[in-house]
């Protein structure tokens, strides 16, 4: 089969590589329909050194089941699925508490010899647990919405979940990519009265208003925070949903939130060391959470809305490529050309 690879920074290429097969009793091996880049993959894209390449790429993926181990129930040969981008048995006391990345059974795709999902083909471990099945003839208009809930819908919705949004909310959402841009969507649906989103992308930002933000700001650093104060009278907003994952991102957090307020991360940390001392949260009594997304645990709450056309969180794709097109999309992402690049099978 064809699959990705990265085998160093901005160094992404389409190549022969084995056909996936089923290893344990509770694998399938599922043939790719829709696949994607995600923001995440930019980070190695950026910093992936050549003694760590080539690692295997992508983990957003829906599909069709081509094999079954004998330990896997509830599926059958030919079901289309969708897959969340940490597999997990979804039985753990961890699965049973919603925090399914975090199951001693599971684990991420392109990682511990599981291949990646822009790929032809891959091989899901935990597949009872994992995989979703959608409903049979499924309208092929929906697909991308439909892949948003792999990652960037469901990682969206923990940072407001996690940030406990509620009726009337204020919110500010720092970051205009897929995941910041479906956080905005997910406040939106939580009944958050103010959405302010902190971009400077028109075209993204434009979007962001169609998914329900009330103001954007542009400016960033010291003049953004001034901004998003002065638009809530001194004090801030009490939910921060943090989409970037950098330094200055939870800097402009830290400045925009209000005393009480909680800061919800979903933005790979590209950092270790934070300011969380008195004069940052401590003092104000600021909570801070959020994590990688386990949106396993969230798909039966948003997928009927996708699959009746009530929500539209594919519109954060805007540029399909094929497989063997998957480095110009890394391009087109890296360069601000794309929002978010389908891989189309």
């Amino acid at each position: 089969m064809r699959a990705t690879f990265m085998h160093k920074a901005g160094d992404v290429r389409v190549e022969d590589a084995p056909d996936p097969v089923v290893e344990h009793p509770t694998d399938a091996v599922v043939r790719i329909v829709r696949s994607c880049v995600c923001g995440s993959d930019l980070h190695p894209y950026h910093s992936l050194s050549a003694a760590d390449g080539p690692a295997p790429m992508g983990h957003e993926f829906l599909g069709v089941v081509e094999e079954l181990g004998s330990e896997v129930s509830g599926l059958s040969r030919g079901d289309l699925v969708l897959s969340p981008f940490a597999f997990a048995d979804n039985t753990c006391e961890y699965c049973r508490e919603g925090l399914h990345t975090s199951c001693p059974k599971g684990g991420f795709y392109g990682a511990g010899g599981v291949g990646g999902a822009q790929a032809e083909a891959i091989r899901v471990p935990q597949a009872q647990g994992t995989l979703v099945k959608l409903p049979a003839g499924v309208d092929a208009s929906l697909l991308p919405s439909l892949l948003t809930l792999a990652d960037v819908y469901g990682t969206g919705y923990h940072a407001a979940h996690q940030a406990r949004v509620e009726p009337g909310d204020s919110v500010t959402v720092i970051g205009d990519g897929a995941v910041g841009l479906l956080a905005v969507l997910s406040a939106k649906q939580l009944g958050a009265e103010r959405i302010v989103l902190m971009g400077r992308h028109q075209a993204r930002t434009d979007l962001g208003r169609a998914f329900g933000a009330t103001d954007v700001i542009a400016e960033r650093g010291e003049e953004g925070i001034a901004k998003v104060r002065d638009l809530t009278g001194g004090h801030g907003t009490r939910a921060v949903l943090e989409a970037v994952g950098h330094m200055p991102a939870y800097e402009m957090a830290v400045g925009v939130v209000r005393p009480g307020g909680v800061i919800s991360r979903v933005g790979v940390p590209q950092y270790e060391d934070a300011p969380v001392g008195f004069g940052s949260l401590f003092g104000p009594n600021v909570t801070l959470n959020g994590g990688p997304a386990p949106v396993r645990a969230y798909m039966d709450t948003l997928l009927p809305a996708v699959l009746d056309g009530t929500v539209d969180p594919g519109r954060v794709f805007d540029r399909a490529v094929s497989l063997e097109q998957t480095p110009e999309g890394y391009r087109a992402m890296d360069q601000r050309e794309a929002l978010k690049v389908m891989i189309t099978f």
